[in-house]
């Protein structure tokens, strides 16, 4: 099994042919289903749900909830219905009973989609002995076993179990049911690409080589294609949607199945409790934005205790779930309300449902202020998924440290911004914006290092940082950075650091990178650093790093250098910034306030000060604006807690009055909070609006009314 770069663009686009007509193609007259809705439900069953679980209990629940579909449990280890196709164990407490069968009538008599959900990640033991060449091998030819149930093992993407066994089923289904739509829980995989040394995947080059992704993505749409065709066998308007999330990260080239995936359903269910940020939904929403075109993307909130070290049949902290839905609805995504199994006939612990019913009923209140049809930011950061997936990155820390290190100084500096895949720069989809930021964006084309020529020539300003633009998209290492003539740097050698104290930088002259620094001749460094050849009228030159401990010996041995630590040019109405170092990766690290002020500087001078929205006030807050099918919306999300890097969020801490300033077209006729139910006064000051939100709890929205 051999695959060269023209066979991955020939199936490509072959694939993108089987399946129906891009959404800029449909008509006012007729917008598939999936594209209307709104929000959708999950209990996922269990084996012991036949015997326990209420279906009568179960459908009432979603529909009072007022969900546009639901998922039912087809599965893939477990049959929850009688099924004809061998190879398919019948649940254990089914008892020849058509328990899917019910569940999805129970749906339909409530006007609700029914989603058959199905598992084709894992099987069984006898299933392996029967059909040893569908499962996954280690480097042994040992069979990859699950990793807490001995008796279920890995399947593998390349054999048949996916071309014939799942196809199979997914016939079955259509014949029996009235279902809208399929969707695989654990495929595409999250995370790594899935390593394997069966029959069908030997000969495949290693699993951590841009070959294989190439591969990979070729096999995903070509799984994406034939079940996405079995479904609309049905029907034209059903579908097949995959198990995506991982944001940056995630498997498949997303840039790829853009040409197939009509629903991004973000497998994202909520934080791990460690250390981890809260604005993880959020940046799923930006991913999913820059990717999908206004086409439906679902992000699943786990109300039971997500993370590493999970209870899966008990509610987390109400707060910490909503907080979750709140960062879904705002970052234009449809929210997807999740728990696990029926025991006691709808949970054992049921104080998962009253919140999620709350929450989808205000939600229905107000469905024309999250319907939207854009972002109005003009300012975007590039997320580089190659670099994600392929570059090594210095120090601790993944190459998420780049991202989460700039998007807190975004954040603390009340920027409006969207994400956008790097293999935009080289399409009209760039022309939305004034600035890009490309924070150490390793892997980039020689056509998407022209592009970003081409951006600066036609006024757009640039930042960017360390090592971007030193790989190609092959991960191939260039000689100087893709980047350099545009910053007109010329690098020294490899990147450098020590332990002990770490580099530092000299103020040379005044500029606004350096707004607020007063009182010091000095500012921190980063950990790694690009040393560069001088450049004319340096803002900041390096301070080469010294001892640490003990302090006696803690000063510079080279009293000044010509070093650049940032270099800053204009050229006509383009600003460019260039970091030599990982700043954003050190800023998030350590936290440092300083190098998150001079991010926040950076930002604010390459885009000239000027935002199509501006949110000014107290307190960590995320802001999404959004044109609307009502007019438009701005969106609060109150980070401002102790609970914000290391959850669960156990309560709010309210923030005061928030001043927005919102440029619009058209009339505005007024203001409404839809969290507080009441309008609110605002001056037009020609062309832009602006008002004062009283107070932010955890999450505000400033619906725009216009003529």
């Amino acid at each position: 099994m051999t695959f060269d770069r023209r066979d991955f663009l020939a199936i490509s686009s072959a694939a993108a042919a089987a399946v129906s007509l891009p959404v800029e193609a449909e008509t006012a007259a007729h917008v598939p289903w999936h594209q209307k809705i709104r929000r959708v439900g999950q209990v996922n069953m269990t084996e012991h749900d036949p015997a326990v679980m209420n279906i009568t209990e179960w459908a009432d629940y979603w529909a009072s909830l007022k969900v546009d579909a639901v998922q039912v449990s087809i599965t893939g280890i477990l049959a929850y219905y009688p099924s004809k196709v061998p190879q398919f164990r019948p649940a254990k407490f089914l008892g020849g009973r058509d328990f899917a069968g019910e569940c999805i009538a129970a749906l339909k008599q409530r006007g609700i989609r029914a989603i058959a959900r199905f598992s084709p990640d894992l099987n069984w033991r006898e299933v392996l002995e029967a059909k040893p060449e569908w499962f996954k091998r280690d480097r042994d030819g040992n069979p990859v076993a699950s990793k807490e149930e001995p008796e279920l093992f890995e399947t593998c993407t390349f054999t048949t179990y996916f071309t014939e066994h799942m196809p199979a089923i997914m016939r079955e289904v259509n014949s029996r049911y009235p279902v809208d739509a399929f969707y695989t829980n654990g495929w595409p995989p999250i995370g790594r690409m899935p390593e394997c040394y069966c029959a069908a995947c030997k000969n495949l080059p290693h699993y951590d080589t841009v070959e294989y992704w190439d591969i990979f993505t070729k096999r995903a749409l070509e799984l994406w294609a034939l079940w996405d065709g079995i479904a609309k066998e049905k029907s034209p308007d059903n579908l097949y949607f995959g198990n995506m999330g991982g944001a940056i990260a995630s498997s498949a080239n997303m840039k790829s199945l853009q040409k197939l995936a009509y629903w991004y359903n973000c497998d994202n269910q909520g934080r791990g409790g460690g250390f981890e940020p809260v604005w993880g939904a959020s940046l799923q929403g930006r991913v999913c934005d820059a990717m999908m075109n206004g086409r439906t993307a679902t992000n699943v909130t786990g109300s039971y205790t997500t993370g590493a070290f999970r209870w899966r049949n008990i509610h987390k902290s109400t707060e910490e779930a909503q907080m979750w839905m709140n960062e879904t609805v705002a970052s234009g995504m449809v929210p997807w309300y999740h728990f696990i199994g029926a025991e006691e006939g709808l949970g054992a612990d049921r104080r998962w449902q009253e919140p999620g019913r709350e929450y989808f009923n205000w939600l229905a209140k107000h469905d024309r202020h999250f319907t939207t049809k854009g972002t109005i930011a003009d300012m975007a950061v590039v997320m580089g998924q190659r670099t994600q997936r392929f570059y090594k990155p210095v120090g601790p820390g993944d190459a998420m440290a780049n991202i989460h290190g700039l998007y807190q100084a975004l954040l603390e500096g009340r920027f409006i911004f969207d994400f956008l895949h790097e293999e935009d720069l080289t399409t009209d989809k760039v022309k939305k914006y004034t600035t890009l930021i490309l924070p150490n964006i390793a892997l980039l084309s020689d056509a998407e290092c022209a592009a970003l020529e081409r951006f600066v020539s036609g006024g757009g300003s640039v930042m960017a940082s360390f090592e971007t633009g030193l790989y190609d998209d092959r991960n191939v290492k260039r000689a100087e950075l893709g980047i350099a003539s545009l910053f007109d740097i010329k690098t020294l050698g490899p990147h450098q650091t020590r332990v002990g104290n770490g580099f530092m930088a000299r103020i040379e002259r005044q500029h606004p990178l350096l707004e607020g620094f007063s009182n010091t001749d000095w500012l921190p460094g980063a950990q790694y650093l690009l040393p560069l050849a001088p450049v004319s009228d340096p803002v900041l030159t390096v301070i080469p790093p010294f001892v640490n401990y003990p302090p006696e010996l803690a000063y510079p041995p080279v009293a000044k250098t010509d070093q650049p630590a940032v270099v800053v040019r204009e050229i006509g109405a383009s600003r460019l910034v260039y970091f030599p170092s990982d700043i954003e990766r050190t800023a998030w690290m350590t936290g440092n306030t300083d190098l998150a002020r001079l991010l926040q500087n950076a930002v604010r001078w390459v885009s000239h000060g000027s935002q199509p929205v501006t949110v000014a006030g107290k307190g960590l807050v995320e802001s999404f604006a959004w044109q609307t099918q009502a007019g438009y919306a701005v969106h609060l999300l109150n980070y401002t807690n102790p609970a914000a890097f290391k959850g669960y969020f156990r309560e709010y801490y309210p923030i005061g009055e928030q001043q927005v300033s919102i440029a619009v077209n058209g009339r505005v006729l007024r203001v409404e909070l839809l969290r507080a139910g009441q309008d609110i006064p605002f001056r037009d000051t020609g062309g832009r609006i602006e008002f004062t939100v009283p107070s932010v709890l955890d999450y505000e929205v400033a619906a725009l009314h216009t003529a």
